[in-house]
């Protein structure tokens, strides 16, 4: 065992860049301190300069594209009611530019001069969304409200003569719509067809400012990079990443997946020159094209960046759009932000976010695996009589511990949150601390998951929850057969979802788990519902169920009501301030299971909120649950 979990997490990231206005500088978010702060590097190699100096965490930073100044978000104790700053490059100083702590603010980009910014807010009413616009230097007081939202609502950007804004509106995870709100006469235009789940997003002007190119899934299992015309309103292909709807649009099955029917996850345009970049996330992998419209729908291509590691993203261009910065990492590689050169593709790292000493070569790389569960043509299983597998293809990624002894090592299933979420080969220092310790990881994408199309999402919802909860099952049955595995020891760790989907498997299948550990997790439906922030409760529902409707259901699945089941030890962890699943949550299903002769242990951080942010309260709460797995497993 070569560190301890403090070094571990004491790997850095570097990520969010933005390129100030003379396109030699970038800024860019750091979390050398502990928690992320902006930073400034003037080239590659070059020294970098701290700009804020916050015990919060500070959520974005993006560079005005005429002043030496930048804009920044920070909220307090994880709350998420983000508020927004304005930090002048050259003095140093801060201007709080909205000063309503019980609101969220949702940064919505400046005006192509710098001398405005638009955002949303819930300022007016919890439960919705309004749009502001607001002068670089006013402050709360002086934001204009532009337009009276019932939903939630951001805004995607400014038109090029800037008398324009993009609103994108979500109904549901895949339920979108767009909108384009006219300043002069405060008209909100709405673009796209009344039409249930399908989703538009990341939504870029064109050039000439009589289009959005954007990805979506009209008409299709997959995302597609689009173009959307403001006069007509029709769609068109730009790029199809081969996830067309064909004759059979039935979900894909372990014998029937074909190669490049990926999601197009984002498009980044550059509105002067059109030039572009878009990803398409493959089996979880980034495959990044990088381009220049030749027509509206025709995209002249240039080499493809030269980038380490499997995924990557936030990309932003520089002036003139020769170069772009984006943030790339790997399972054994950490974030670093690099630049990278348009028309050759050749990549420069402008940041070193330090290892902590740990040697990269040690860290460990996972092998992307695919996991046969039950079918959907035929009846599905009930999660507490599962049937014999065969049909579903459930991917995910296996990563084992150097020197693994054959039937000995210890398993640590990785749930992710969501549900509408997808793990990817991405860099965690707390899995390649549990790796160093000995333990193997799985991270499976179940039913539900993102980046696999939408009938795949869809999968899981509502009534199908628990089938979810089975794929991991199924999941525990394969890594049982694995010559490496322990098969009496396994653990079911997840966070938020996640630490639902843990509890749920803890209480539905109580004979394959060694321990579970539920991190921000849901324990009952119900008062999850009940209790979760009023801006995010529509949402939640078209997901889980309603509260009028789907009460018994709800009531049914969750863990609380069949906690006499469990056997496994429990970890409980959360946050005090935890706006989406209140803390309500893990004290409940603490003291039911203590209740039951289970095993438990709760540890609840006072300043911290969906999640842990601060540096200490990580170190403090993965050494515990390290203590705690070493103790049970």
């Amino acid at each position: 065992m070569g560190y301890d979990i403090e070094r571990y997490l004491n790997v850095r990231k570097a990520y969010g860049a933005s390129f100030g206005p003379d396109g030699e500088r970038l800024s860019f978010l750091l979390d050398t301190t502990g928690v992320p702060q902006v930073w400034t590097v003037d080239e590659a190699g070059a020294w970098p300069q701290q700009r804020t100096y916050y015990e919060e965490r500070i959520t974005f930073a993006s560079w005005s594209p005429e002043r030496d100044e930048l804009a920044f978000g920070m909220d307090e104790g994880g709350n998420e009611r983000a508020q927004l700053f304005r930090l002048d490059a050259g003095d140093g100083s801060v201007t709080p530019l909205t000063d309503m702590p019980e609101a969220k603010h949702r940064w919505g980009g400046w005006s192509h001069d710098g001398g405005r910014f638009a955002f949303a807010s819930n300022r007016r009413d919890e439960a919705v969304f309004d749009v502001y616009v607001q002068a670089r230097d006013g402050t709360g007081e002086d934001a204009e409200l532009v337009h009276e939202g019932d939903g939630w609502l951001s805004v995607a950007g400014w038109s090029p003569d800037d008398d324009r804004l993009v609103v994108h509106e979500a109904h549901a995870s895949f339920d979108h719509d767009l909108h384009v709100l006219h300043l002069d006469s405060g008209e909100l235009e709405h673009l796209t067809p009344d039409t249930d789940d399908v989703r538009y997003q990341s939504a870029e002007w064109g050039p000439d400012g009589d289009a959005l190119y954007l990805v979506t899934d009209e008409d299709s299992d997959t995302l597609y990079l689009a173009r959307l015309d403001l006069d007509g309103g029709g769609i068109e292909v730009v790029e199809d990443g081969g996830g067309r709807e064909s004759d059979d649009s039935r979900p894909r099955q372990a014998s029937d997946r074909s190669d490049g029917e990926w999601n197009v996850d984002g498009v980044a345009l550059d509105g002067e020159t059109g030039r572009l970049a878009y990803s398409r996330n493959v089996d979880g992998y980034t495959e990044l094209t990088v381009g220049e419209l030749a027509g509206e729908t025709d995209i002249e291509e240039f080499p493809d960046p030269d980038l380490p590691g499997g995924v990557c993203g936030g990309v932003d261009f520089g002036p003139a759009a020769e170069r772009f910065a984006v943030t790339a990492n790997g399972d054994a590689i950490n974030p670093n932000v690099y630049v990278v050169d348009v028309e050759t593709g050749a990549a420069e790292r402008w940041t070193d976010a330090p290892t902590a000493g740990i040697p990269r070569e040690t860290f460990r790389e996972s092998d992307l695996v695919h996991v046969e569960s039950f079918g959907v043509d035929g009846p599905s299983p009930s999660a507490r009589e599962t049937e014999s597998h065969g049909g579903l293809e459930v991917p995910g990624f296996f990563t084992l511990p150097e020197d693994a002894e054959a039937g000995e090592t210890p398993v640590i299933v990785d749930i992710h949150g969501g549900p509408e979420s997808q793990r990817r080969p991405s860099f965690y220092g707390v899995k390649q601390y549990f790796l160093d310790r000995g333990y193997a990881v799985f991270e499976p994408n179940v039913r539900g998951s993102s980046g696999y199309g939408r009938e795949y999402t869809h999968l899981d919802d509502v009534r199908n929850r628990m089938d979810s909860v089975a794929d991991i099952e199924a999941c525990v049955e394969w890594l049982r057969d694995h010559d490496a595995v322990d098969p009496d020891r396994i653990v079911a760790m997840g966070g938020s979802y996640g630490g639902f989907m843990v509890l749920a498997c803890l209480t539905e299948y109580p004979d394959l788990w060694a321990a579970g550990v539920d991190i921000v997790g849901i324990a009952n439906f119900v008062t999850f519902l009940e209790n979760t922030g009023d801006w995010r409760r529509h949402l939640r529902e078209a997901e889980y169920g309603s509260l009028d409707e789907d009460r018994e259901f709800l009531e049914e699945i969750s863990p609380i009501n069949n906690i006499e089941t469990i056997d496994a030890p429990l970890f409980v962890l959360h946050g005090e301030n935890d706006p989406r699943v209140p803390v309500g949550e893990a004290e409940q299903v603490a003291e039911e299971a203590e209740q039951q002769g289970v095993p438990v242990r709760k540890l609840v951080f006072d300043d911290e909120g969906h999640g842990f942010t601060k540096l200490e309260n990580r170190i403090e709460a993965n050494a515990a649950i390290a203590d705690f797995l070493d103790e049970h497993v």
